[in-house]
């Protein structure tokens, strides 16, 4: 069964460009959130296996958003891709990122790193 993956990140042009290069990798893209709040109310409705999640958004960061993510979805991949990588990673284990990617990195490194998770 192929996995599921939402989208969270505020730069909306983002976002469909990584929808985009996900899609034709054949990964399946169940969703889209434009800042923390909206996170969580799409992964409890839509209850994806991966959230791809930006670190510096609007309403709540991901720092806040994570573990309460993590604690609706305890299975759920937390996929962190921000500018601030050396932040995030020192984040990681107390709030729940299993895996943070760096922003400055191509988005075809990302599309591969997913793929290697799902």
């Amino acid at each position: 069964m192929n996995k599921t993956i939402l989208i969270v990140d505020d730069n909306k042009r983002l976002r469909g460009t990584i929808r985009a290069l996900l899609e034709q990798e054949g990964l399946t893209v169940c969703g889209e959130a434009a800042d923390g709040a909206e996170a969580i109310e799409k992964a409890k409705e839509l209850k994806p296996d991966v959230v791809l999640l930006d670190l510096a958004m609007p309403k709540l960061n991901g720092a806040e958003v994570a573990p309460v993510i993590k604690q609706t979805l305890p299975k759920v991949l937390l996929v962190v891709f921000t500018l601030h990588g050396d932040e995030a990673e020192r984040l990681a284990p107390a709030l729940g990122f299993d895996v943070v990617l760096h922003k400055s990195d191509s988005l075809n490194h990302l599309v591969r790193r997913v793929q290697a998770y799902v």
